[in-house]
């Protein structure tokens, strides 16, 4: 049987999600900087929320974090 080498973590998705203690994978919003010149503080702090990730994306997302997050 061939030796398919070891799993490697995909380092962007490394930074952009967190798993969380119970398994789900949270996200940022993107376009932070494209949105609009003058956002509203409400706006901006909409923006700084992770969001819990749908599942279709999530069991792409979990082949490339083979290991997790640690």
């Amino acid at each position: 049987m061939a030796n398919r080498g070891k799993l490697k973590t995909h380092k962007g998705a490394k930074r952009r999600f967190k798993i969380t203690g119970t398994g789900k994978i949270m996200h940022a919003k993107g376009m932070k900087s494209h949105r609009r010149r003058k956002k509203s503080a409400r706006v901006k702090r909409q923006f700084d929320k992770m969001l819990v990730m749908n599942p279709a994306s999530t069991k792409r997302v979990r082949k490339m974090l083979p290991h997790g997050l640690k």
